[in-house]
């Protein structure tokens, strides 16, 4: 207790100008003690001599001497082994502040479980020195030492009860809990301990057994994934083999016929009067460009004709996008052009000028074939993209007149196919039954005339960007059906 009351005047020893303890302390008659070579250094750098504390003025430059009782008083407070704490002891934040400090609070070294209190270093001195106290159980600094407390009786927790679930001091236990089944709480702690060991182990297992378990799974699944890209390469190959086969038979068969039969241009020179032959048999479908090409047909061999329909595409027609004067039928297979208008209702996607209508599937990224059967004068068959205009008469609306569709035009003496107002005669024959072939990615669009035997019409190549809906325009009565295709057919 000395020591702790002499550590609370160090303070008072402590020199204003260095701010450490006095050495060689010296004191002037205003009261004031200062260190001997602070003084005197504070004097030797000025011409005026006063005090560096509170300022008094000496006229004369006073003889210093040492103050040899408080010298020794000085002596004494060092021996004693308690120098002033270092600001650094000062708590910071996550630090246990010392519970015997008065004022400012300094960092607690140990805590100690029979004080229930935590101490700094300057006060758990006593604890090593007296014989009461060295029998007291320290510890690492505890924030929740208090935590540890009875609330009733302020005493540590000693004891656990199992009847009640909850930790006990002495007090407690002989108080209100006889009879029940008490443990000391270092033993209940330790099984909870062990509990908790064997609780992680079993996760562990668990853990390992699932990640075991996963492994056996993502490797049957990558085996499969294996197993299929390999099946994909096969089919791959394969296809590639029909493909050139059917590319080098096209080619021989146009190649063959190009030279023996050179193809011919005619150059019209005008671009708005209707062509010979053409006028008559279909009045609506005035020529607005200025060159024809009539081009030869070729028959196609019978590896084709089962790489085409291989490749069979049903088709269904969309009652929202027709013209009111086309019934649909057959489940929307079938079309006819009639002379008077069906109430449909309104659409945005249907057709008001033209009698055209679309079908509902999108055809993009994929190879399609499909046929149709068509009677009557005028028909044109092709395919489009969504963005063909529905409303009006302008060419941005009809089939094959614009950048957005590519079609053939049929009638009972004359053929041609058109895109964006470019039409190409085509010297072919009457065919009631029409094939189209696309290859999407390949960017082609073929017609053929389907009879005993295929003959390629035309072939558009070009490179679709937007996905193409096929479509129809009927004039002068006519009726297209959307053909079923069986292994048998051809």
């Amino acid at each position: 207790m000395a020591e702790a009351r002499l550590f609370g005047f160090q303070d008072a020893f402590a020199c204003s100008v260095c701010l450490k303890t006095l050495t060689d302390p010296v004191s002037l008659n205003c009261g004031h003690s200062f260190c001997l070579k602070c003084l005197t250094n504070c004097w030797d750098q000025s011409h005026v001599c006063s005090c560096p504390q509170c300022r008094h003025v000496f006229i004369l430059r006073p003889e210093l001497h040492i103050n040899m009782l408080l010298n020794e008083v000085i002596e004494k407070l060092k021996k004693t082994e308690l120098s002033p704490p270092s600001t650094q002891n000062l708590t910071g934040p996550g630090d246990v502040e010392c519970d015997a400090c008065c004022g400012k609070k300094f960092r607690a070294v140990k805590s100690c479980l029979t004080c229930m209190a935590s101490f700094c270093q300057t006060h758990i001195q006593p604890h090593y020195k007296d014989a009461a106290r060295k029998g007291h159980k320290l510890t690492d600094p505890d924030k929740s030492l208090k935590e540890k407390l009875c609330a009733k009786h302020h005493r540590s927790l000693e004891v656990f009860c199992k009847t009640d679930e909850m930790c006990l001091c002495k007090m407690c236990m002989v108080a209100g809990h006889k009879g029940h089944k008490v443990v000391e709480l270092k033993t209940e702690g330790k099984k909870k301990q062990v509990s908790g060991m064997k609780m992680a182990k079993r996760i562990r297992e668990l853990k390992k057994r699932d990640v075991e378990k996963t492994e056996g799974v993502m490797e049957r699944l990558q085996k499969k994934i294996e197993e299929l890209k390999s099946k994909d390469a096969e089919l791959k190959e394969e296809f590639m083999q029909v493909r050139d086969k059917n590319m080098i038979l096209q080619h021989h068969d146009e190649s063959s016929f190009l030279h023996a039969n050179n193809t011919f241009s005619l150059y019209l020179h005008c671009v708005s009067s209707p062509a010979p032959g053409l006028v008559s048999a279909a009045p609506d479908w005035s020529l607005s460009i200025a060159c024809i090409m009539l081009r030869p047909q070729s028959q196609i061999s019978s590896l084709v004709i089962f790489s085409l329909l291989s490749d069979f595409c049903p088709l269904t027609l969309d009652i929202n996008t027709a013209h009111r004067v086309l019934r649909l039928s057959e489940g929307n297979k079938k079309v006819r052009c009639e002379k008077t208008k069906t109430k449909y209702p309104n659409h945005p996607d249907r057709f008001d000028w033209w009698e055209q209508v679309l079908c509902k599937e999108a055809l993009t990224g994929t190879r399609c074939y499909w046929e149709v059967e068509w009677s009557g004068d005028v028909m044109a068959m092709g395919v489009t993209y969504k963005g063909l205009s529905r409303k009006g008469n302008g060419d941005e609306c009809r089939l094959g007149y614009n950048d957005k569709s590519w079609t053939l035009v049929c009638s009972q003496s004359w053929s041609f196919v058109c895109h964006s107002s470019m039409m190409t005669l085509i010297k072919a024959p009457h065919s009631p039954r029409i094939g189209v072939y696309l290859d999407w990615p390949a960017g082609s669009l073929s017609f053929y005339s389907v009879s005993q035997t295929m003959t390629l019409l035309h072939t558009f190549n070009t490179s679709f960007t937007e996905p193409l809906y096929p479509g129809f325009w009927l004039a002068r009565n006519p009726s297209v059906t959307i053909c079923h295709l069986t292994s048998c057919d051809h």
